[in-house]
């Protein structure tokens, strides 16, 4: 890790949304790389499950705190990722979800400012909306609804990135703004809404596998692994690399496919049942990722097939684990 203390024999890392599908990740990773982490997280949608293997290490320090408010902290780096990340969380309470992107991004811009501490932002691909554009580059400015349902996170999150560079400009930070695109892996929550986690938990149990629309709509799904490797080579980049970089896989699968896939992985019985698509859904989605592989030296590594076999292992387990508690 590049991340550098000039007080400390190791860099203190901030980790908001730390136990959180990819703040857990990350955590991780930091803690192998020889860094002290601290995890802030107020577990709205975080799991304590996903960080519970770290809290042994006396160098792994969870902080309850909601980035509504200010923290104060000596750090030598920051990885902002505190917001609820789909659709089903991010609705529930659409008011807090826009204060969690924009108040939260103060408030941690405000402590990397009074620390020095680099800050990498955890936008999104949402900011380009339902793109006219295929594939997305940074430059695209989106397609998005202001008034819309998903417009408390898309416009939360396209306020944060103004944010971040205005006090890039302003006031010198070092910022770094990765937009992730849709990403699966073990520690996914599995009512969150997402079709990879819906697909699974529905197959496993041989339910119908519910899929809205008519199937045709694509994505680009990058395994957490390389999604991790992607944010932490931002990190790692010099100062004037600030994005915003486009971190995901440029693979695009149809979402019947990815239906397909997952029955025949786990060997499911599922029909699958065609619903109404949601309003404002996107059509397609997926990343030209040429600046991630020009300025981070990055491009994702894991086929999907091999990504989904680890993924649905993970929640085989969540679910005999689910069924052992019950029958105690």
């Amino acid at each position: 890790m590049q991340i550098r203390s000039s007080t400390r024999s190791r860099p203190v890392v901030l980790v908001t949304g730390g136990a959180g599908f990819i703040g857990a990740h990350i955590c991780e990773c930091l803690l192998v790389r020889d860094c002290d982490v601290i995890c802030a997280d107020n577990f709205y949608t975080g799991n304590i499950d996903n960080i519970a293997h770290l809290l042994g290490n006396p160098r792994f320090e969870v902080a309850r705190h909601d980035v509504n408010f200010p923290l104060y902290v000596e750090v030598d780096a920051i990885f902002n990722l505190a917001c609820p990340a789909s659709p089903v969380h991010y609705q529930r309470d659409p008011v807090q979800t826009t204060k969690t992107s924009v108040q939260g991004a103060i408030h941690m811009l405000g402590l990397a400012k009074r620390t020095g501490a680099p800050i990498l932002q955890a936008s999104t691909s949402e900011v380009y909306g339902d793109p006219t554009v295929h594939p997305q580059t940074e430059d695209y400015g989106g397609n998005v609804d202001v008034t819309g349902f998903r417009a408390c996170y898309d416009e939360g999150k396209r306020c944060a990135e103004t944010l971040f560079f205005d006090y890039h400009r302003q006031h010198g930070i070092e910022i770094k703004v990765a937009r992730i695109f849709n990403t699966y892996g073990p520690r996914m929550h599995p009512g969150d809404g997402r079709v990879v986690s819906n697909f699974i938990m529905q197959a496993l149990q041989n339910q119908p596998i519910t899929l809205y629309g008519n199937g045709d709509q694509s994505r680009s799904f990058c395994y957490v692994d390389d999604m991790v490797e992607g944010l932490l080579a931002l990190m790692e980049t010099p100062a004037a690399v600030t994005g915003p970089i486009n971190i995901g896989n440029p693979v695009e699968c149809t979402i019947r496919d990815l239906a397909q896939r997952i029955i025949a992985l786990t060997g499911s019985a599922s029909s699958i049942e065609y619903r109404p698509l949601p309003a404002q859904d996107p059509v397609r989605r997926c990343p030209d990722i040429g600046r991630a592989e020009r300025e981070l030296g990055w491009a994702p590594r894991t086929d999907l097939d091999d990504g989904l076999v680890r993924t649905i292992a993970y929640f085989r387990d969540q679910l005999a684990t689910a069924a052992t508690m019950r029958s105690v």
